[in-house]
């Protein structure tokens, strides 16, 4: 959906370029995607973000809501409108990639991070029909936590995390004496944008984790290229390239799996909102270890997907609603013993 006639042009020379790619459709502004999609669910949607009547945030939000299926955010605005592309994501879309431009002789400029994106979205499989979108909660103040050291929270999410991911570290406290990690599924060139939107919206620090970043009390550090982030020994973080036949860059499992090679102290997972089965296997592994682990349930789920197949392995300790999961992470924090790990 964009209402610029060059985008659209772009976007479908890049679709007609590939076999078995047909243009269902094209809506003008949010609000007729959001009709035309009623009509006619398409497999996937290319949605722009700054739409006349209604913007593309918002269209996902109802289109999520009213006839659901996979979205793709197209937007040439990164930057200029990052927390546009995080609500967008947080409703529901898959992923975000550049628009594509065109240039001379009539080739489109990026179509090859649109064309991946488009394929990524595909190998992953079925629609999203019959998901029910993230609800909306009332958020209580949890309680002060004591200090405590050598404490860590390893998360992961991808479709649906960035307003999961807010919600939760929006119910820590300011003192929150634990380091958290997070891996969410999402390109290098937005990462940085969603640790500043992040930052905005908590009351922890978040920012994004550099090579030999060492986790922090009362901090998020968030994977930021599309290298594996993963600990590289007891108290460094870095980042690889292997594996390199993962299907995620950056891979929740192998993060989850390095914090059980490695970290030293107690240490809970969580595993949010997203498609496909990325960081179940790694979250049974840490359960294995004697870690806490919990898993968001699917009603509050915008994609039970990698959830489901954590409570599929027993990989989640707790599978609990979004609005409970701080509340559960500060209890572990406050805890003496509990699900604590000992040291290796």
């Amino acid at each position: 959906m964009n209402d610029v006639a060059i985008a659209v042009e772009a976007l479908r020379r890049v679709i007609i370029s590939e076999p078995g790619y047909r243009l269902a459709w094209v809506a003008r502004d949010g609000a007729e995607a959001v009709e035309q999609c009623g009509r006619d669910t398409p497999d996937l949607i290319l949605m722009d973000l700054m739409m006349p009547v209604m913007d593309g945030a918002e269209a996902t939000r109802r289109i999520m809501s009213l006839s659901p299926c996979p979205i793709l955010i197209v937007t040439a605005g990164v930057e200029s409108y990052s927390a546009k592309v995080f609500e967008a994501l947080g409703s529901g879309a898959l992923d975000a990639v550049q628009t594509p431009l065109l240039v001379k002789g009539g080739q489109a400029t990026g179509s090859a991070a649109l064309k991946f994106k488009i394929g990524e979205i595909e190998r992953l499989g079925s629609s999203l029909r019959n998901q029910k979108r993230l609800g909306k909660d009332e958020r209580k103040e949890p309680p002060p936590v004591p200090r405590t050291s050598d404490c860590l929270i390893a998360m992961g999410a991808s479709a649906g995390g960035p307003a999961a991911l807010a919600k939760v570290l929006s119910g820590l406290p300011r003192d929150f004496p634990a380091a958290l990690v997070i891996v969410q599924h999402v390109d290098s060139q937005f990462a940085p944008s969603l640790a500043s939107w992040l930052n905005e919206t908590s009351a922890v620090s978040v920012r994004v984790a550099r090579h030999r970043d060492q986790p922090q009390p009362n901090t998020a550090l968030i994977a930021a290229t599309n290298g594996h982030l993963q600990f590289a020994n007891s108290c460094c973080l870095g980042y690889t390239a292997e594996p390199r036949d993962s299907f995620y860059h950056p891979s929740i499992d192998v993060f989850f799996r390095s914090v059980v090679r490695h970290w030293k102290g107690r240490a809970a997972a969580v595993l949010l909102t997203g498609m496909g089965r990325d960081g179940a296997m790694g979250l049974k592994a840490m359960r294995e270890a004697g870690c806490l682990t919990i898993a968001q349930d699917a009603g509050s789920c915008v994609v039970y997907g990698m959830p489901k197949a954590a409570a599929e392995l027993d990989a989640a300790a707790s599978i609990l609603p979004l609005h409970e999961i701080a509340s559960s992470l500060n209890r572990f924090v406050c805890a003496s013993g509990g699900e604590a790990r000992g040291g290796k």
